[in-house]
């Protein structure tokens, strides 16, 4: 009995990890990719952080603002590199890749789940990034093992998130331009209805409402938690990571449902 289940699970574990490598191989041809990104966080933690941080306009207690920032930075890097990863699965579409992975044995949610994983390993650089310019600026990191982990699993675990989600938005859209519109649409509100680069105590109580609901605001939260030294969490680190998989395995199962309709 127990092998019986067993045996189901780490094949798919097995193909989800096939998938990811796959994906990952395309990174070697296109290792600039890495480069770029850089720029987005070096521009809003070097220019957007010290403006506000010297106009003492936004005011986060006893954490200074831009150690309170460069966690949102983080998340928002994430966000803004995984959300528009599924025009990668249309550019598949149009040149007949999906209806190769969809004719192979591969399990539909190994295939969305591995797509997602290779996000979360390729958001890993913007970490590196985002640690490096904090180091520079002073932020007062916490550097323990067990944080850094933590770290290293929620970035995984939110491009892995969002990387689905804009997966299931691809397969509804189905065209790039269409896709990217609305890509566009939602990464502003996804991020400024989040808890990044001000607190929840200050905002309307709908736009609170809001951000309760935003998956942005626990990943938030998390990073928060685990990157400053001596911060603690808004919600609790359980919270932060039971609202993340909940949402991710949902968001895994609806694209394995829509997923094969992307080749029609």
């Amino acid at each position: 009995m127990t092998a019986t289940l067993i045996y189901p699970l780490t094949s798919f574990v097995e193909k989800t990890f096939v998938i990811t490598e796959f994906e990952l191989r395309k990174l070697r041809h296109d290792f600039t990719e890495l480069i770029t990104r850089a720029l987005q966080p070096a521009l809003w933690l070097l220019i957007f952080g010290q403006v506000f941080a010297r106009s003492g306009a936004m005011h986060t207690g006893k954490i200074p603002y831009l150690d309170f920032i460069a966690p949102g930075i983080l998340a928002q890097s994430v966000l803004f590199v995984a959300i528009f990863y599924g025009i990668n699965v249309i550019w598949e579409r149009d040149l007949g890749i999906v209806q190769k992975f969809l004719a192979s044995p591969t399990p539909r949610a190994a295939l969305v789940l591995g797509k997602g994983f290779s996000a979360g390993i390729r958001t890993l650089s913007q970490g590196v990034i985002v640690y490096s310019l904090s180091l520079v600026l002073g932020v007062k990191l916490n550097w323990s093992p067990l944080a850094l982990l933590n770290v290293l699993i929620m970035v995984i675990l939110a491009a892995t998130l969002f990387s689905t989600f804009s997966l299931v938005i691809a397969c509804i859209v189905k065209t790039r331009e269409r896709f990217m519109g609305v890509g566009q649409v939602l990464t502003m509100p996804l991020f400024f209805a989040s808890n990044a680069i001000y607190p929840t105590d200050i905002m309307p109580g709908w736009l609170k409402m809001v951000s309760h609901l935003n998956p942005l605001t626990y990943v938030v939260d998390a990073l928060r938690t685990c990157m400053l030294a001596g911060s603690t969490s808004t919600f609790g680190l359980s919270l932060d990571y039971v609202v993340i998989l909940v949402t991710t395995t949902v968001l895994v199962l609806v694209g394995a449902r829509l997923y094969p309709r992307l080749a029609t």
